[in-house]
């Protein structure tokens, strides 16, 4: 986690202190970062008639409020050597979000899950889903009554993925420094499968069970062995209880490992498309997002392209 060194903190409204600002804080002490407790105004369309009446700007006025509680929320965590600022935006929140990444090279945004309206059983608002898709640097939405400290991260890897598309030692970075800063236990899950396998089994083509059980023991180990590769740099080997290499939908086996640890935060990568910015997440991901009741870290991988520009 010492990578970032110039954080933000989404506040979304956020009017009293939450999980997410604290660890906001606790990062940039401890990565000597700057952060800035950003939150966005959507505008407001105002008759003409009655701003004709003021001889002030409203917006302005609702700027300056906004920001003088932004100011207040920040008081009970701030130091006297801490790098701290506020600002306030106007306009349409993921999209001054990403903009204002891309402006001032912010390398982490960090804020409370919002769930949407109308649908308790999801932990993610619309604006968290763009920031989750569409952001380019990681970042960390923190669950509603999500524990002070975490207990159990799980980190989502894919090592088999092209160069450009993976994120596999940020990933390992990110959820094992984040595990020794939480005194959390980290768990680490990769899925594979053979593609075109009912075919295999039950088609035209099918296989007798000797040659299904070698083509099925040839694939594991061809997952098994780029995962002990990129394992052995955090001592960790694919054969540990904590590991789980299972055979399965990704985001089948993602979910299912996060209920079975009650995993508090999972840490992954989302899938790459080099240049075309309209392709920005892959569908392990997606479906990950719109199930999950743990919190999230995602990162990007060098290929990401985001189509806000």
């Amino acid at each position: 986690m010492k990578r970032f060194k110039n954080i933000v903190y989404f506040a979304e409204d956020t009017h009293e202190p939450d999980h997410a600002l604290e660890r906001a804080f606790l990062l940039a002490k401890n990565n000597q970062a700057r952060l800035t407790m950003l939150d966005v105004i959507q505008p407001i369309d105002i008759p003409r008639e009655v701003t004709d009446r003021f001889d002030f700007d409203l917006v302005e006025r609702l700027k300056q409020q906004r920001l003088e509680q932004l100011e207040a929320l920040a008081d009970s965590f701030k130091s006297t050597d801490s790098l701290t600022y506020a600002k306030v935006l106007v306009g349409t929140p993921f999209i001054e979000v990403i903009q204002a990444v891309a402006t001032h090279g912010y390398d982490l945004v960090i804020k409370s899950a919002r769930c949407c309206d109308g649908l308790s059983d999801r932990l993610f608002g619309s604006t968290d889903l763009h920031l989750l898709r569409k952001c380019p640097c990681p970042v960390w939405v923190d669950r509603p009554g999500a524990a002070a400290q975490y207990e159990q991260v799980l980190a989502a890897v894919d090592p088999m993925a092209p160069a450009n598309d993976n994120c596999a030692e940020l990933v390992m970075d990110l959820a094992t420094s984040l595990g020794r800063r939480e005194s959390a236990k980290v768990d680490v899950v990769h899925a594979w499968t053979v593609h075109g396998e009912s075919l295999l089994r039950d088609g035209r083509f099918r296989l007798s069970q000797t040659e299904y059980d070698l083509l099925m023991n040839q694939t594991k180990y061809q997952h098994w062995e780029p995962l002990q590769e990129l394992l052995q740099n955090y001592a960790l080997s694919a054969g540990d209880d904590t590991v789980h290499l299972v055979k399965g939908e990704p985001s089948t086996v993602i979910h299912q490992i996060s209920d079975r640890l009650n995993a508090d935060l999972i840490v992954m990568g989302t899938v790459g498309r080099s240049g075309i910015p309209g392709l920005f997440i892959g569908n392990t991901a997606e479906e990950v997002l719109q199930n999950t009741r743990a919190s999230i870290l995602a990162v990007k991988p060098p290929s990401f392209v985001s189509p806000v520009q």
